[in-house]
């Protein structure tokens, strides 16, 4: 083989490493955006079950109009995609989404939730 052919094929191996080593950076980089978004539509749903609670009459099992008494149900509060946690306040509750995904140095997803008696806000905190 001559030196060009060997050149070419040194060459060849180095692009398809860089194209395999990135392919793997963006991989995981959308399966820990996927198992955000997944992490927040489950503490949504559990916030609108908390709404439906602080909305429901005393009298009928609910909070009259207060968060307060209200936990998050037992086959809610782990997933497949996290585990949750609620400070409950009479005025609202803040939900605490712990994701099953590590970042970086132990480092899990991690989002807050935000639920009032009409709507539900989400941040990402890590």
């Amino acid at each position: 083989m001559g030196q060009q052919q060997l050149l070419l094929i040194i060459l060849g191996v180095i692009v398809v490493g860089v194209a395999i080593a990135l392919s793997i950076t963006l991989f995981r980089a959308n399966a820990i955006e996927r198992k955000r978004e997944l992490l927040v539509n489950e503490s949504h749903n559990i916030g609108s079950i908390a709404i439906s609670y602080y909305k429901r009459p005393t009298m009928i099992g609910g909070g009259g109009n207060t968060f307060t008494g209200w936990q998050i149900p037992s086959a809610l509060q782990s997933t497949v995609n996290g585990s949750y946690t609620a400070q409950v306040s009479a005025s609202n509750v803040v939900i605490i989404g712990t994701g099953t995904e590590v970042i970086t140095d132990g480092d899990s997803i991690k989002i807050e939730t935000t639920v009032t008696g009409n709507e539900i806000n989400s941040i990402i905190i890590n």
